[in-house]
């Protein structure tokens, strides 16, 4: 089986998202301030690199110009407001960091009153 002609789509689409995604970030920058939008972490030429751009609306092909679809936020930030939005549309348990499933049962501090009452 050739895969030629699907590597070179995959490849044509991996660009394309490279340069939208390298378009609006400097765009963004350009107009907002280096800060996290959340936390008020402040960013400079060194560490710009953890300064992300955040779709407000979840949808990354909608980019006006105006930058009103967006906010700048650090990658922690940024993390946690994706994972809000998956605990909200109840694909993951809420703090757990994972898809739907069974909260953790185990207590492992259920014996430290005991322990410290002896000491």
């Amino acid at each position: 089986m050739d895969t030629s002609k699907l590597d070179q789509v995959v490849a044509q689409a991996r660009k394309a998202q490279a340069v939208r995604e390298r378009d609006y970030r400097e765009q963004a920058l350009k107009l907002y301030p280096w800060v996290c939008a959340r936390c008020g972490r402040t960013f400079d030429r060194q560490n710009l690199s953890e300064l992300t751009v955040h779709h407000k609306n979840h949808d990354h092909d909608h980019n006006p110009a105006d930058g009103s679809n967006w906010e700048l936020l650090c990658l922690y930030c940024h993390d946690n407001e994706h994972q809000r939005q998956l605990e909200a549309q109840g694909l993951a348990a809420p703090g757990t960091g994972a898809g739907p499933g069974k909260a953790a049962t185990h207590q492992p501090f259920a014996a430290l009153k005991d322990l410290l009452r002896n000491r």
